[in-house]
């Protein structure tokens, strides 16, 4: 089973994990980050497992950020909602999710490995 994220799921994870309620400034970035997290090509996905599809979300929204502050926070947050909701167990410590924000923002991450980095925080 793939799950399936909209608009109202992303400002629920904004509303609960960033600091202050920043306002939305680039409500196309939150629409493209459904789009993206559900690709498929003839009919088959793109991003395959939870991980793939949690480092799709991440990385989109670290690069075309959708809100006025704390962008990698709630990129962050969404990539680690996103795969508990898929049902993982997830455990990560407050430097592993500030590396991989950095890795990702650098610019040099793709999306298999910062799905393979996704991977280390699941049991």
């Amino acid at each position: 089973m793939t799950l399936r994220i909209d608009l109202a799921w992303l400002l629920m994870v904004a509303e609960q994990n960033t600091p202050g309620d920043p306002l939305v400034t680039d409500w196309g970035s939150l629409v493209a980050a459904v789009s993206r997290h559900e690709a498929e090509i003839f009919g088959a996905p793109v991003y395959t497992d939870p991980q793939t599809r949690a480092a799709a979300l991440l990385q989109l929204l670290l690069h075309v950020p959708a809100l006025e502050r704390s962008n990698a926070m709630f990129a962050s947050a969404v990539a680690y909602a996103y795969l508990v909701a898929s049902g993982l167990k997830i455990s990560t410590s407050p430097e592993q999710v500030r590396d991989l924000a950095r890795l990702v923002k650098d610019g040099t991450a793709r999306v298999d490995a910062i799905a393979d980095e996704l991977r280390g925080w699941s049991r």
